[in-house]
């Protein structure tokens, strides 16, 4: 589904920037474009719940009520070391969740297992990578 989407906006962008002179229908808005005007949240909210990683490592998104819309708790192993543990504040953008740790600003987007670079996840399809050899997976 979500390679069907991303290939319906990339259709959409490539067919936005042609220079026909064609004017607007009575036709009613297409889903998709109304799917693309609806807040970033409502894409990121779909990734509440746990995470799987490789050795141990996990990611755990929740809704963070009391910041609102868009807003999230991640708590996550994201390494090997004792203080690579922690709870973190996400935001919803248009690119998936920026939030930052102990290494600086991220951004948690939407995946495969190939794109994760870890040869455990590779057959895997729904993933959330924060960088090549860190990612997070769901069966």
């Amino acid at each position: 589904m979500k390679k069907a989407l991303l290939a319906l906006i990339a259709t959409m962008l490539i067919s936005g920037c042609s220079n026909s002179n064609t004017t607007a229908s009575n036709a009613p808005v297409s889903d998709t474009a109304t799917e693309q005007n609806q807040p970033h949240h409502q894409v990121t909210d779909q990734w509440v719940g746990r995470w799987i990683g490789v050795e141990g490592l996990f990611l755990e998104i929740s809704k963070d009520e009391s910041a609102g819309p868009g807003h999230y708790l991640l708590h996550m192993r994201y390494g090997l070391d004792a203080d690579q543990i922690g709870t973190f504040e996400g935001q919803a953008t248009a690119e998936g969740i920026s939030f930052n740790r102990g290494d600086g600003p991220q951004l948690l987007r939407a995946g495969d297992g190939e794109a994760t670079g870890m040869k455990w996840l590779l057959e895997k399809e729904d993933c959330l990578v924060v960088a090549t050899g860190e990612g997070y997976c769901r069966d």
